[in-house]
C-alpha cells in the first residue's frame, strides 16, 4: 500500500527517498550499530539446544580459538581447541562516563526576563521531565549516545490534553497543559533522520521505524493441538511500524496501513527532533562513539586472555611419560599408586607444569592501558585502586589523577546539554502555540547547573554555601543547592 507523504512534501519526503533511506539505514547503518551495541552489551546467545552458549563478542575471537567459520555464527555450543576469556572492559568504562556525566540530577534554570514566568517555566519543565522518566530518561539517553555515537529525542504532544488546559491562571494552566507532553529517546537503531542535503545541522524530516509483536487470535483447533504439544499461549504475530515526523505534520503506519496522522505544527514549525552527538565530530550529523574505538583492543584483550587460559590449562597439570611400564595407561596417576614390572629400563618421566610467562603478562598490562588511554577512563574511575599513586586526600590530587575523565565529562556536557536546552526550548514552543504557557522565543532559554561528578567535601560545601549567601545568592536557593526543601522540618 502506497503511503500518503503529500503531507512531507515541503520536507522533500517521497515514496523514493523514503524507501531509499530506510533500505540504507537497514544494509549499511544497522549493521555497524547492532555491532557496537553488542560489544557494549556482550549478550548471552543460547545455543538451539538451550544448554551451550555464546558471548557476543566472542565474534571477535579467531577461529583458532572457537572452532568455527564465520557462516557458523552463532554456534550451538562452547565446542573449540581452545578456552575462551572474556572480560568485557568496554561496559564499565561506558557505565563509568555515564555516572560522571549524569550520576545525579541536573538543576534546569529558567533565563526568562520576568520573574514569575522563570517559576513557571521551571515548575513546567520540571514536571514535563519527570513525568517523561527524569533522571532515569537522561540515563538512558547518555547510555545509548555514548554507544552509538549519537542519540535522538522526541518530544510527542497531545494537542487535546494541551489545548485543554483550561482557562484561568497561567501558572495552573500550564502545568495541566504540560501533562499532555512527553520526551522519549529514540534508539539509533530505529530513527532514520532526513537532513536538509546543502547543511547536515538542518533536520527536514525523522523516521522511526521498528516492530512490534502482538497476539493473535488462534482458532479452536490450533489451540488443542499448541496444547498437546505442550505450547501454551497465544500465537504472537509482528507488525512493522513505520512513524514520520516533520515541523508541519506526523504520520504512523502499521504494516502501511495509516494509522493516524496530524497535519499543521504542534511546536511553532519546529521538527520535534533533538539530536544529541556524543562527541562532535566535525562536518557530519552523528557523533563519535565510545564503544568503536574500543572493539580492536577488546578483540585482542580478550584473545590473549583466551590464549593465556589455554596455556595455564596445559601446563597447570603434570603430565607423565611412562616407558616400559605396562598397563599404565589404563590407570590413573593419583596419591598411593604403585606400579611394578620386570623391565629394568623402565621409567616414568613427570613433565609440564605452570611456568611464567612475563612477555605475555607484559602484553595484556599494555593492552590494558592503551584502552585506558582511548577511553580516557583510568581503572579508578570505576573505584579500582592500584599499585601506590599517590595521597588522594584531596579533592585536588583526586582531579588530577582523573584528569582525562573529567575532561571528556566536560566536553559532553556541551553537547548533552545543548540538547537538554534545545528539548527545552521545544517544550516551551508547543505550550506557546496551544496559548497554554505564552513565551516569546527571547524567554524560552534555560542554563543548565551539573552536579560535581567527584563527592564533595561536607566543610567545603558549607563553607561555599556561606559564601553565596554573603555574596547575595537567596537563602532558599543555596539550601535547595544543598539538597533541602522548604518543606523540610526546620527550614524555611
Amino acid at each position: 500500500m502506497a503511503l500518503q507523504l503529500a503531507p512531507f512534501a515541503d520536507a522533500g519526503l517521497t515514496d523514493d527517498t523514503l524507501a531509499a533511506a530506510l533500505e540504507r539505514h537497514e544494509h549499511e547503518a544497522l549493521p555497524r550499530l547492532e555491532r557496537l551495541w553488542r560489544y557494549y552489551r556482550n549478550p548471552m546467545i543460547l545455543g538451539r539446544d538451550g544448554h551451550g552458549y555464546r558471548l557476543g563478542q566472542e565474534v571477535g575471537l579467531p577461529a583458532r580459538l572457537v572452532g568455527r567459520s564465520a557462516s557458523s555464527w552463532p554456534g550451538d555450543d562452547r565446542a573449540g581447541p581452545g578456552e575462551r576469556v572474556i572480560e568485557n572492559d568496554i561496559a564499565w568504562r561506558v557505565q563509568s562516563m555515564v555516572d560522571f556525566l549524569l550520576g545525579r540530577p541536573v538543576r534546569i534554570i529558567s533565563t526568562a526576563r520576568d520573574e514569575a514566568l522563570r517559576g513557571t517555566i521551571e515548575r513546567v519543565l520540571d514536571r514535563v521531565w519527570e513525568a517523561s522518566g527524569g533522571i532515569a530518561l537522561l540515563q538512558d539517553m547518555a547510555l545509548l549516545g555514548q554507544v552509538y555515537g549519537h542519540v535522538d529525542l522526541l518530544l510527542r504532544v497531545d494537542d487535546e490534553w494541551v489545548r485543554g488546559g483550561g482557562a484561568g491562571e497561567i501558572d495552573p494552566r500550564a502545568l495541566r497543559a504540560a501533562s499532555g507532553l512527553r520526551v522519549e529517546v529514540i534508539e539509533p537503531r530505529r530513527g532514520v533522520a532526513f537532513v536538509d542535503p546543502h547543511d547536515y545541522r538542518a533536520l527536514r524530516a525523522y523516521a522511526v521505524r521498528y516492530e512490534r509483536e502482538v497476539a493473535s487470535p488462534a482458532s479452536l483447533a490450533d489451540r488443542v493441538m499448541a496444547r498437546m504439544l505442550g505450547r501454551e499461549g497465544a500465537a504472537a504475530r509482528r507488525i512493522e511500524v513505520l512513524e514520520l515526523v516533520s515541523a508541519n505534520a506526523h504520520q504512523v503506519y502499521e504494516n502501511g496501513r495509516l494509522l493516524w496522522e496530524r497535519e499543521g505544527t504542534a511546536t511553532g514549525g519546529e521538527v520535534p527532533i533533538v539530536h544529541v552527538q556524543n562527541v562532535a565530530e566535525p562536518f557530519a550529523y552523528s557523533g563519535l562513539s565510545e564503544v568503536e574505538p574500543l572493539i580492536p583492543l577488546q578483540d585482542e584483550l580478550n584473545t590473549r586472555l583466551s590464549d593465556r587460559a589455554t596455556r595455564v590449562t596445559f601446563q597447570s597439570f603434570r603430565m607423565y611419560l611412562a616407558k616400559g611400564v605396562e598397563g599404565f595407561e589404563r590407570t590413573p596417576v593419583r596419591p598411593g599408586q604403585v606400579w611394578s614390572t620386570d623391565n629394568h629400563d623402565a621409567k616414568i618421566e613427570a613433565f609440564g607444569g605452570d611456568a611464567e610467562s612475563p612477555s605475555e603478562a607484559a602484553h595484556i598490562a599494555q593492552i590494558r592501558e592503551a584502552m585506558d588511554k582511548v577511553s580516557g577512563v583510568p581503572p579508578l574511575a570505576g573505584g579500582v585502586v592500584q599499585g601506590r599513586i599517590g595521597n588522594l586526600s584531596s579533592a585536588n590530587a583526586l582531579r588530577i589523577t582523573l584528569m582525562s575523565v573529567l575532561a571528556k565529562t566536560a566536553r559532553k556536557r556541551v553537547t548533552y546539554g545543548r540538547g537538554i536546552a534545545r528539548m527545552c526550548g521545544l517544550i516551551l514552543a508547543a505550550l506557546d502555540q496551544s496559548g497554554a504557557l505564552p513565551a516569546s522565543p527571547e524567554d524560552r532559554g534555560v542554563r543548565l547547573e551539573w552536579p560535581d561528578p567527584l563527592p564533595e567535601d561536607v566543610h567545603d560545601t558549607v563553607l561555599a554555601a556561606k559564601a553565596k549567601v554573603d555574596l547575595g545568592v537567596p537563602e532558599q536557593r543555596v539550601l535547595e543547592e544543598l539538597g533541602y526543601r522548604a518543606t523540610d522540618q526546620g527550614i524555611g
